[in-house]
């Protein structure tokens, strides 16, 4: 059982997934950024005017996170979990405040976000994310693997012949 549980194939397949999410997610913000910077407003962490600036970012780093989770660079597992974190305590402050909006986690049109309107639902699906960078941390941990660091890919490209 363990090396069906911890073989690559798994690692890979979890790895996309959660790429692929990141991926999706920065992309739909991104063609509706108005939409998400409005969501983040909403929330009432950031001043008016850096609304639109903090939703470019944060579509973009997602776009970008996702795609060097796919390459598996180095960092990019780590960028993850920091930005699930920061997606959860916002989620957790908004719960707290008793907030009754959507996250604004897959755009204005998510229809997930329409049927579970509200932010419990999104926590508990980021706390599922999180436990697969839990296990992806681990399987890299009990298989010795380390990702490969940017430069590395770059003298891939740049190097070869």
């Amino acid at each position: 059982m363990q090396n069906i549980l911890f073989s690559e194939i798994i690692y890979k397949i979890i790895r996309i997934i959660l790429a692929g999410i990141f991926i999706y997610s920065g992309w739909i913000k991104l063609n509706d950024l108005s939409s998400f910077a409005s969501v983040i407003h909403a929330f009432g962490l950031v001043p008016g005017q850096l609304r639109g600036i903090v939703a470019l970012f944060i579509s973009s780093a997602e776009i970008i996170i996702g795609i060097g989770l796919i390459f598996d660079i180095k960092g990019s597992l780590t960028a993850v979990f920091s930005m699930l974190t920061m997606f959860m305590l916002v989620l957790i402050y908004g719960i707290r405040m008793g907030f009754d909006i959507d996250c604004g986690c897959f755009g204005s049109d998510d229809p997930v976000g329409t049927a579970f309107h509200g932010l419990r639902s999104s926590l508990v699906r980021d706390v599922v994310f999180v436990l697969s960078v839990i296990y992806l941390y681990v399987w890299r941990k009990i298989n010795q693997f380390e990702p490969v660091s940017i430069f590395g890919y770059w003298k891939l490209f740049v190097f070869k012949r």
